[in-house]
């Protein structure tokens, strides 16, 4: 049975570690090995998770599985002031993939939201990630297409999607 379970400051390491597993088999095709270590130290560093964490920014959550945990993920309720909970992340470890797992942590997601007063998840997702058809079989819908400037000259080409609760 997948639970989803509230992070705490002192799961920041796993956290990492599981970013560490996940982004090169995810990104690997996607980024340069140079854009995939800037982006993980951007996002994933002790400092930016600790900040994010201590300014509320997204709620983390350990996702497990008789007590091994599989993933996380980094949402957030009332997104720009709006009936909207954004996924800022979701990532599973590669062994899960097609379990299942990732459609009920979705379904939870949901959950969440609607108990928050939302009406739609929202998400990025890389334009060349193969995430996209699993996100747009479980009704997420391509609302936008945007590039966001990361620094360092790096450029991040994502569609926006969203679904409907």
């Amino acid at each position: 049975m997948i639970t989803i379970s509230a992070a705490t400051i002192n799961d920041i390491k796993l956290i990492q570690e599981i970013a560490h597993t996940t982004w090169p088999i995810t990104y690997g095709e996607i980024l340069s090995k140079e854009q995939l270590d800037y982006m993980l130290d951007l996002i994933y560093s002790d400092e930016a998770l600790n900040n994010q964490y201590n300014k509320k920014e997204q709620l983390f959550y350990l996702i497990s599985e008789d007590e091994v945990t599989l993933g996380f993920i980094g949402i957030e309720h009332n997104y720009k002031g709006e009936s909207v909970t954004r996924i800022h992340k979701i990532y599973l470890l590669p062994e899960t993939q097609g379990k299942g797992i990732g459609k009920n942590v979705i379904d939870e997601i949901e959950k969440f939201a609607l108990k928050n007063n939302s009406r739609t998840l929202s998400l990025n997702v890389n334009r060349f990630n193969a995430a996209l058809g699993f996100y747009k079989k479980i009704g997420f819908e391509v609302v936008d297409e945007v590039n966001i400037e990361i620094g360092n000259g790096y450029l991040m080409e994502d569609y926006v999607m969203e679904k409907r609760l």
